[in-house]
């Protein structure tokens, strides 16, 4: 299902709550398609230079996606999961695309503001992935940071 179905979703920075190091800035808050009373937030971009993989791949009781814990570079505690291999069932589900996934108890997140600085940025409001997008601090204006 196309991300357009959430394009009035606010989009959040995710910091680690651990050490409050900046993960992603193209976060959504979203719920787990296996149990739907699961908070977390995702993100559709790798969030490169922030987290790496840590211990190999397992699947859960609920489905059969095959997925990998992440890890805050900086501190080093698992902040969430990366799904390696989305199984059928969930990918014909309700979905928003993303396959990167926060742990909310493990991560601390702020609403952006769009360009206006008044109010708050949607989903739909982003610009399209053309794939030489990097997911980095450095991807935010320092005014935008700052805020």
């Amino acid at each position: 299902m196309s991300t357009s179905n959430f394009k009035n979703k606010c989009v959040a920075q995710v910091n680690c709550i651990y050490c409050d190091s900046l993960l992603c800035t193209r976060g959504m808050k979203a719920v787990l398609l296996a149990d739907t009373e699961i908070e977390l937030f995702s993100t559709d971009m790798p969030p490169n230079r922030t987290v790496d993989f840590v211990a190999g791949c397992y699947s859960t009781e609920s489905c059969k996606c095959k997925l990998r814990d992440i890890a805050c570079l900086k501190c080093g505690n698992v902040v969430g999961y990366h799904v390696v291999a989305p199984c059928k069932p969930c990918l014909l589900s309700c979905n928003n695309g993303h396959f990167w996934m926060f742990n909310s108890e493990a991560v601390s997140t702020i609403n952006r503001l769009d360009a206006s600085g008044v109010n708050l940025l949607l989903w739909g409001d982003l610009p399209e992935l053309d794939g030489s997008e990097d997911e980095s601090s450095d991807s935010l204006s320092e005014e935008e940071y700052l805020r």
